[in-house]
């Protein structure tokens, strides 16, 4: 029986990578290239000047953009290459918002079409911090989209945790998934980044389905106790993880569409954000006011409280246990793909993004209440919040400490945490 689940928990690993693989096949099958498409607020800059030289100034390539603002570098192999913007050939009234970036150096692997952003057009409205009261509010700002971006994660981390117990290591894989899948249509495969986010957060669902059904559900009719099941989520993760930078590397990606957006000011209030970020924010409310909404409204969504409260009492009570588990892993998945979409939007694409933000999803499932949707949405705003503020004192690289040190503090003081019920050991 157990060779039969590692068996099975090897095809499903496979069946997750399917897509990616065929696309990095895809890849490599082209050959390598460094590519972008230059835009200002929608607008393509035609006729700008590219140049791509090797670390040591010999040329690679030499181009001009097209009428769509497109430009593409064939390149020799992989390896380390300098690409500039001749911003001599900018359109009138165009300029770089950071002259600086006019040369960048960027390292493309063996196989990779690696893209490339040159941020241009700086006329728009920018947030200017005449005082620590307008940098505050905009820290803040940022800090609630981070924290709506992170609740989509930690609610679905907190529903499996709710109905089967499952501290699940490898989520922040299932984040990272979705970014990359989304990239894999948008930029391999020229798909709408709308569109192309759509269809990944279905491949999402229902790889998250397909987790429980080949594996998790196994173990489950097996006996097989939650502290080995959690094992097993931590040396899931780390084959994912792996295998993912097998196939995408290890460089920070964009997706193709809207990059390069001019942050604007809504009204007086003394912030800025990307237009992007505003329809991120509240992609991320509508989901998670339909997610609540369900729990509190429809028939599943109470018969999965009833399962998170007392699985043996609700399977008495003639629930189907299975069914709930297997939609909340649906759902689950569906929405971390969500959460890595919007998070490779905000910031960009990397094997490990999933990773690197899994401590926060977990402190903010925590400082919530461990299984309570409402308790992952608030604890997920206050961690969000909490560290971007948090840089108005310490440095950026350090802002993650004060929200595991507030993880600490939570399970010392409150280890239920704000809407979490005490419970009664023994």
């Amino acid at each position: 029986m157990l060779r039969r689940t590692a068996a099975v928990l090897v095809a499903f690993v496979v069946a997750l990578l399917a897509l990616a693989t065929f696309g990095a096949g895809r890849a490599l099958a082209d050959g390598e290239d460094i590519h972008g498409r230059l835009v200002d607020d929608g607008k393509p800059l035609a006729n700008v000047r590219i140049v791509v030289t090797t670390t040591d100034d010999k040329p690679v390539g030499d181009v001009r953009t097209g009428p769509d603002g497109a430009w593409a570098v064939p390149l020799p192999g992989g390896g380390t290459y300098k690409v500039s913007l001749d911003t001599s050939t900018l359109p009138p009234g165009e300029t770089l918002r950071d002259p600086s970036l006019a040369t960048v150096t960027k390292v493309v692997f063996d196989g990779q079409q690696k893209p490339q952003l040159f941020p241009v057009g700086g006329t728009g409205p920018v947030a200017v911090y005449h005082d620590s009261t307008n940098r505050t509010a905009q820290l803040i700002a940022e800090g609630l989209r981070f924290g709506l971006i992170l609740s989509l994660a930690a609610v679905g981390l907190s529903l499996i945790y709710g109905t089967t117990g499952l501290v699940n290591f490898s989520h922040g894989e299932l984040v990272t998934y979705g970014a990359l899948i989304a990239y894999w249509l948008n930029v391999t495969h020229g798909l709408q980044l709308i569109g192309a986010a759509a269809l990944a957060v279905v491949i999402c669902g229902a790889t998250g389905w397909a987790q429980d059904a080949l594996f998790w559900g196994r173990l489950r009719k097996r006996g097989t106790g939650l502290l080995a099941m959690m094992i097993a989520s931590i040396g899931l993760a780390l084959l994912v993880r792996y295998i993912f930078l097998y196939f995408y590397g290890g460089d920070n990606d964009a997706y193709t569409d809207y990059r390069g957006q001019v942050a604007i000011k809504p009204g007086p209030l003394p912030i800025a954000l990307a237009p992007r970020d505003y329809w991120s924010m509240g992609v991320a409310v509508l989901a998670l006011i339909v997610v609540i909404v369900a729990l509190n409204r429809t028939r599943l969504g109470k018969a999965t409280r009833a399962v998170s409260d007392n699985p043996a009492l609700a399977a008495a009570s003639g629930i189907d246990v299975n069914r709930v588990i297997r939609t909340v892993w649906t759902v689950g998945g569906a929405l971390a793909g969500l959460a890595g979409i919007l998070l490779g939007l905000a910031q960009q694409v990397q094997f490990q993004m999933g990773q690197n933000i899994l401590l926060l999803i977990f402190a903010a499932v925590t400082l919530g209440g461990l299984g309570t949707a409402f308790g992952a949405v608030l604890g997920s705003l206050v961690i969000g919040v909490g560290i971007q503020v948090s840089t108005l004192w310490v440095s950026p690289e350090l802002k993650n400490v004060g929200a595991l040190g507030a993880l600490i503090v939570i399970l010392l003081v409150r280890p239920q945490g704000i809407l979490g019920l005490r419970e009664r050991v023994g």
